[in-house]
């Protein structure tokens, strides 16, 4: 059997299918049916429940959705018509013409749904990192339910929760979570095979009752449920939203959970604790990640043309500008991320854009050390070091390009190579310098740290042409 074949069977019988259901719980009750509960329209950091899910659910890798909608339909396709643009093909099923608790609206769901389907409501936030935790974890005949991370033991369920009854000599087939008890809080998020979903399959329910709920917990019953615990610090997190509380917590997880590719030490413990209140002052109004980006670059530059003064006011006014921007140039990828509006150009033009400031920075405080040595004999020194500072620089830039390059292609040609080169990576891209040129300008001593750039620039440069040549060299010309 072919290659090609047997990845098409594995696609089918994946989880690809998202079904929604902006009005209704999946464990039954209507969303929003309370004062001040909040509804699929509700924002959160800018978006929508209903289209921040929609989004997710993209990015993650699911490739179509099914909306199970009620009267809100018009609202939910307006909004989905605005911002990021939704690549899946979305259907629409009115729940008036598909009611949710006839068995027949489920047969023919269950007909569009090859392997399994992702069915949620839209009362929460999650990491696109949980559903791709779900897609791995599919498997054969099993439902997988989220079990959220609990405060304490859960004795009893809750409004939105499920008991799932676990028989003791089938416990081996369920990823345990922290609780030991038989009783699990589970999110409005479930994966069920097309099985559970047929006609041979459907029990009695009540009127205007949901089936998920027994579906479960008779899955539970054969021993073919995985719960899958929601762990913020895998990166697989679920926030229930239905408060204005729970829309502070789950932006605060939002914040939380932002990361760039290349962050270092600085940028984990300093730029991103101060950078979240600038991202939040962009997000107000409504700056896009270009023009943050066009913004950082900006003060970089005036910090350039302050160390060209050479004085040593200026100089120390130019590092505290460079540590400002190198703040505000972690925004520009939270907001993308925040906002679904990552793009290559985007990131194409933050790589370039840094590169050019620190450039600018070597050449400007080359050109101030200088203007302070003229007519002695070392005068022309500051400017070898400038230069090549500036030449390490620019090699930097071609070589992180490449290795970008061989990254997207799998191109590696073993994974020291690639692990070698991932290390280097985050060094070269890193801002932390931006800290140790601040502290070498209080103490006027910025000749130091351009000597420091020009060697360690022209290091890195050699270190990652040696970690990425023997992979450059095999990839196939265009």
């Amino acid at each position: 059997m072919s290659k090609s074949i047997l990845q098409r069977r594995a696609e089918i019988q994946g989880l690809a299918t998202g079904i929604l259901l902006p009005s209704v719980g999946v464990f039954g009750g209507p969303i929003g049916p309370e004062i001040g509960e909040l509804g699929p329209l509700a924002s959160v950091v800018g978006i929508g429940l209903f289209q921040r899910t929609v989004l997710t659910l993209q990015r993650a890798g699911i490739r179509q959705l099914i909306v199970l909608a009620g009267s809100e339909e018009e609202q939910l396709k307006l909004a989905l018509g605005k911002g990021p643009r939704v690549t899946i093909p979305v259907r629409w099923m009115p729940i008036r013409e598909f009611p949710l608790d006839d068995p027949r609206t489920w047969e023919s769901l269950a007909s569009e749904v090859h392997g399994f389907a992702l069915v949620a409501s839209i009362n929460g936030v999650f990491s696109r990192g949980l559903i791709e935790q779900l897609r791995r974890d599919v498997r054969e005949g099993q439902a997988i339910v989220v079990a959220q991370s609990p405060k304490g033991q859960l004795e009893q369920p809750t409004k939105q929760g499920v008991p799932l009854r676990l028989p003791a000599s089938r416990e081996r087939t369920v990823i345990q979570t922290r609780s030991s008890e038989s009783t699990v809080h589970v999110a409005e998020l479930v994966v069920v095979p097309a099985s559970l979903m047929s006609a041979a399959n459907q029990v009695a329910n009540e009127k205007g009752s949901l089936p998920i709920r027994q579906w479960i917990e008779r899955a539970a019953a054969d021993g073919r449920v995985r719960v899958v615990a929601a762990e913020a610090k895998q990166g697989t997190w679920y926030q229930e939203v239905r408060t204005l509380s729970d829309v502070q917590t789950a932006e605060s997880r939002l914040y939380g959970s932002l990361k760039g590719e290349f962050e270092g030490f600085v940028d984990r413990y300093f730029n991103r604790k101060l950078s979240r209140w600038f991202t939040r002052l962009f997000l107000a109004v409504g700056l896009s990640p270009n023009s943050i980006t066009a913004l950082a670059g900006l003060i970089g530059l005036v910090a350039a043309a302050g160390f060209g003064l050479g004085t040593y006011s200026a100089g120390v006014v130019a590092a505290v500008l460079f540590q400002l921007a190198a703040v505000i140039d972690c925004c520009d990828g939270e907001v993308a991320r925040l906002t679904f509006t990552e793009s290559p150009f985007g990131a194409w033009l933050d790589l370039v854009v840094d590169n050019v400031v620190h450039m600018a920075i070597f050449l400007g405080i080359a050109v101030g050390l200088y203007a302070t040595r003229i007519g002695q004999a070392d005068e022309w020194v500051p400017v070898m070091l400038g230069v090549a500072a500036v030449a390490g620089n620019g090699i930097c830039f071609f070589l992180v390009e490449k290795a970008q390059k061989i990254k997207a292609m799998n191109g590696w040609k073993s994974p020291t190579h690639a692990a070698w080169a991932d290390v280097l990576l985050k060094n070269v891209a890193s801002r932390d310098f931006s800290v140790a040129l601040l502290g070498f300008a209080l103490f006027n001593q910025l000749y130091w740290f351009l000597t420091f750039a020009a060697a360690g620039s022209l290091l890195f440069a050699g270190a990652l042409a040696w970690a990425i040549r023997p992979s450059a060299i095999t990839l196939p010309r265009p």
